[in-house]
């Protein structure tokens, strides 16, 4: 039976009035990981927090430079949260950056890499804010929940790694 090392963590931090990262170690090539974040039908499965009792109701992605994507989140579909932007970057398996277009101009711009070593990825994803007051804005809750969205990512990439049979 394989020995598992200790759990994966999720690391938070305010590098700068304007940017925060979150970084996390996956047990998964870069490809597997990379694909979780490009592909709907994967990323639907992982993306929300389940304790927030909210689903992520519709996942449309068009991953290339200048295509969009568009997510709704909510409890019902009554009314739904939207989240929307255009893809500014896609380098596959090593980079991801879009825009956060539903706030208007006072959205980050997000920008995902993917750096495999051994078998496991360094993820770390970079949000770029405008302004001091534009990150204040936003808080630090969607970051806190990070830790179990990448949990729950964790979980995938061990179902996928499974199916795939690792190379």
């Amino acid at each position: 039976m394989e020995e598992r090392s200790e759990p994966a963590r999720t690391t938070v931090e305010r590098r700068s009035d304007r940017e925060l990262v979150v970084t996390r170690t996956f047990d998964a090539p870069a490809r597997i990981v990379f694909e979780a974040w490009t592909k709907p039908e994967l990323f639907k499965r992982w993306w929300a927090p389940k304790s927030m009792g909210m689903i992520l109701r519709s996942c449309e992605m068009d991953v290339r430079v200048g295509g969009g994507y568009r997510l709704a989140f909510g409890h019902d579909a009554s009314n739904p949260a939207e989240f929307f932007g255009r893809y500014i970057e896609v380098v596959p398996y090593s980079r991801l950056a879009w825009t956060n277009d539903e706030g208007g101009d006072g959205g980050p711009v997000t920008t995902v890499t993917f750096e495999e070593k051994g078998g496991k990825t360094l993820l770390v994803m970079h949000e770029l804010y405008p302004s001091k007051e534009a990150l204040d804005a936003a808080g630090t809750g969607a970051a806190d929940a990070m830790g179990e969205t990448f949990g729950q990512l964790d979980e995938l990439l061990l179902t996928l790694g499974a199916s795939a049979g690792r190379p």
